[in-house]
């Protein structure tokens, strides 16, 4: 996309927000980077340079604009969308591997060298690892300076900046304002509870919240999940500690609100629940493509901008994936349940009713079969599950290999083509997953005389593509089963 000079001074002429993370506009003149949609007067077009990343906007020399806050934009979909090396370490980086690891943990999780990975991100962004890293430290010191009272030391050290020296640079490089400026420039900090804090998850409209947001509430597991006063909660597992969300669907954000054990885990614990809610889809670039087909296209009319729940635990998906299986949305929850209070470990929530934290496949490791309420093959199923994550690792984390899992996935007892398709929507986060065996897909087929045969609709879903995903979200849309709604 910043290769595309025209289209990008289009964009900024127009100041059309659906480019925001896309790419970044930096102005010659001024010295500062911003977001396509920046209020301000657009500069000439011989004074805008284009990057790829806020980091390679950086590494050049230009300063984050005060005025459209650039890096409080969507991430690029593009990371969402891509399986290849650079799409699987930018999943990565947000994860925290980088700062939790270095440039060889990322190079590790990857399978390639410490020299390709950084000349492939170098190539496309502009910025290596480090760089790229470092941009999602400031990001993070910036929102605590913003949001929470703070010693700039302890925004230092939770943002995860080697030195108090380092983060100071980095500030004022950065925002071209020193930690306490930029404290004191912010007329109105949210402050949350105590240990807690809240952070505005932006999105690029239009963003649909009922099956969003109505899919997690109703297949919530009692004491991981819960919906109260109107919003999400759920448990964390974090690197250095647990963590409590509350997610509130608003007109132009989400409101998120987090309780850290250790505040190092922001970003990650942004970056999980981002994932979570697909917030750094193109609901245009979606709904355009599927719309040209007329049996989707008044769904789409009706409420467009659907989004694919997804999980903040790729391991957590696919043992709920084996409960589900071929028993009601109830059913599955009763099964996690019983899971969870023998297996989870027990946290404090003063707020609600969250109790534990979803056991890790280390803790299901020594699992008796027999103690299981299942079907005896559904439990051979759930071992070969639990032994292929913690034996011979099976890697469902954000920057695995969608199709190096696929194949893992289908070599294990009692995986078919439904379990699989689902761990890679939702675990997998591939846009392109599609389930034809489903019976509410069957369903939604019929009703909009569809094909129903499992091999007809994926043939006609081939003009769906690369979003079969998110037809699969519309589809579902056609019951009134819960998953589609809101809570009361």
């Amino acid at each position: 996309m910043h290769s595309d000079t025209e289209r990008c001074v289009r964009a900024v002429q127009s100041r059309d927000a659906r480019f925001d993370g896309w790419f970044f506009t930096a102005v010659v003149t001024t010295g500062v980077y911003c977001r396509p949609s920046c209020p301000v007067a657009p500069p000439k077009p011989v004074n805008m340079r284009f990057y790829p990343s806020s980091a390679a906007a950086q590494q050049a020399g230009f300063r984050a604009c005060k005025r459209c806050r650039p890096d409080a934009t969507p991430g690029s979909p593009q990371w969402n969308e891509r399986a290849d090396l650079v799409g699987r370490a930018m999943r990565l980086i947000a994860d925290g591997v980088v700062d939790n690891g270095g440039v060889t943990a990322l190079a590790t999780r990857l399978g390639y060298s410490v020299r390709q990975v950084e000349r492939q991100l170098r190539a496309e962004l502009g910025a290596g690892p480090l760089a790229l890293a470092r941009a999602q430290r400031a990001q993070t010191a910036r929102i605590l300076i913003e949001t929470t009272p703070l010693t700039m030391t302890d925004v230092s050290v939770a943002a995860g900046f080697g030195s108090l020296r380092a983060f100071n640079e980095t500030v004022r490089e950065i925002f071209a304002l020193s930690p306490t400026e930029l404290r004191q420039r912010t007329a109105k900090r949210t402050r949350a509870t105590p240990g807690g804090l809240s952070v505005r998850l932006p999105f690029r409209a239009p963003l649909c919240p009922d099956n969003l947001f109505g899919h997690l509430a109703a297949t919530g597991i009692p004491g991981v999940e819960e919906w109260r006063d109107g919003a999400y909660r759920r448990t964390l597992r974090l690197p250095n500690g647990h963590g409590i969300v509350a997610l509130r669907p608003l007109p132009d954000h989400i409101r998120c609100d987090l309780s850290l054990a250790d505040l190092r885990d922001l970003p990650v614990a942004i970056a999980r629940c981002r994932r979570l809610l697909d917030l750094d889809a193109d609901p245009t670039a979606v709904d355009d493509q599927l719309s040209t087909d007329p049996a989707l296209a008044p769904l789409i009319a009706k409420n467009p901008g659907r989004r694919v729940p997804r999980t903040v635990d790729g391991p957590e998906l696919a043992v709920r994936a084996v409960l589900g299986q071929q028993v009601s949305t109830q059913a599955a929850r009763t099964h996690a349940s019983r899971l969870v209070q023998a297996h989870g470990e027990e946290i404090e929530d003063t707020e609600g009713g969250l109790t534990h934290l979803f056991p890790t496949p280390e803790a299901l490791a020594d699992l008796d079969p027999e103690s299981l309420a299942l079907p005896r093959s559904r439990r051979r199923t759930l071992i070969a599950l639990v032994e292929a994550l913690t034996t011979t690792p099976l890697d469902l984390t954000p920057g695995a290999d969608w199709e190096a899992a696929r194949e893992r996935l289908h070599a294990l007892p009692g995986f078919g083509p439904w379990t699989v398709e689902t761990i890679a929507m939702r675990a997998l986060g591939d846009p392109d997953a599609f389930i034809p065996t489903d019976l509410g897909i069957k369903a939604a087929a019929e009703s909009l005389d569809l094909p129903t045969s499992p091999r007809a609709l994926t043939e006609h879903a081939t003009a769906w593509r690369p979003w079969r995903s998110y037809a699969t979200q519309y589809l579902w849309a056609t019951s009134t089963h819960p998953i589609n709604h809101l809570p009361a």
